[in-house]
């Protein structure tokens, strides 16, 4: 089965930034996108972005105007750039691709810690 491995969580103070990646085990654009998510209470993760084989880029409201997705085809990796880091953006932050039938299985994740 495909793996994605999470990477680049830390700590950082709030306005800061931090870069996570996400390296694929084979071709990225065997997904129809690759997103990112972040655990939140209740066992829920719920979206930060994504990025369509396509090229297309989502983000969530919370994420928008801080946060980049890109992608690095020769490296099969995904990237989250997270400018104007904030406290409330302290979470597990993790990677998974996705099909118009379903999803790949949860990883690791990466910490993220944004101090006051």
């Amino acid at each position: 089965q495909v793996q994605l491995v999470e990477s680049g969580g830390g700590l950082v103070q709030a306005g800061g930034s931090l870069t996570l990646s996400c390296a694929t085990s084979g071709n990225i654009d065997s997904f129809d996108s690759i997103g990112w998510y972040r655990q939140a209470p209740g066992n829920k993760r719920p979206f930060v972005a994504a990025v369509t084989k396509g090229g297309a880029r989502m983000y969530a409201d919370s994420a928008k105007g801080r946060f980049t997705i890109s992608r690095d085809n020769a490296k099969n990796t995904v990237y989250l750039q997270m400018n104007s880091l904030k406290p409330e953006d302290t979470a597990v932050y993790y990677c998974r691709g996705n099909w118009i039938s379903g999803s790949t299985p949860w990883g690791q994740g990466t910490q993220v810690t944004v101090s006051s």
